[in-house]
């Protein structure tokens, strides 16, 4: 188990954190405000982490398995996947980066700032994307929650996008990330 602020200003290298045995109840394995300010890098977690995951993150890569509230609050940059639960205010002053949220209940646009962000489908430019960092996950933390997503597929994956990145035609609601 780690503390709060894991990564804090982080720039490169790998960090990761996974239970000393897994069970069939998640963990809780890092604390509050994890990656915030981070530059680079990367961070593999093999569990949920506490409230503002990734705040003002531009340029790390991360995995996680749950987050609390106000998770990418002013994120810049970097990308991030959560395979488990997430709170409210997500994406709050979000500008740059992109995420992937598992979200099977289909209740995601209800805990997005949508002053902020938008919940789009995946692509499958995005499904080789989240398939490569649950690899890496698998990887450094051997996840049996992550095997199975990468043996079950990707449908429930949900892409969040800052407003800012986005250019929507008249014809329809979608965003076309800008070049």
């Amino acid at each position: 188990m780690a503390n709060d602020y894991v990564g804090k200003g982080m720039h490169g290298g790998i960090i990761s954190i996974r239970p000393f045995y897994y069970a069939d109840k998640p963990f809780v394995l890092a604390g509050n405000t994890i990656l915030y300010g981070a530059t680079g890098g990367e961070l593999y977690i093999a569990g949920s982490v506490g409230e503002r995951f990734a705040v003002r993150n531009s340029g790390a890569k991360a995995v996680v398995e749950g987050v609390g509230h106000h998770a990418l609050e002013y994120m810049t940059g970097g990308v991030v996947v959560n395979i488990g639960n997430f709170g409210y205010n997500v994406g709050a002053g979000m500008t740059g980066g992109i995420a992937y949220f598992y979200d099977k209940e289909g209740v995601l646009e209800k805990h997005i700032n949508t002053s902020y962000v938008l919940v789009q489908d995946i692509t499958e430019e995005d499904i080789e994307l989240i398939r490569s960092m649950l690899e890496s996950h698998v990887k450094y933390t051997d996840s049996p929650k992550a095997k199975e997503m990468l043996e079950n597929g990707f449908e429930a994956f949900k892409k969040i996008m800052p407003i800012e990145l986005c250019v929507r035609s008249e014809s329809s609601d979608e965003c076309v990330q800008k070049v």
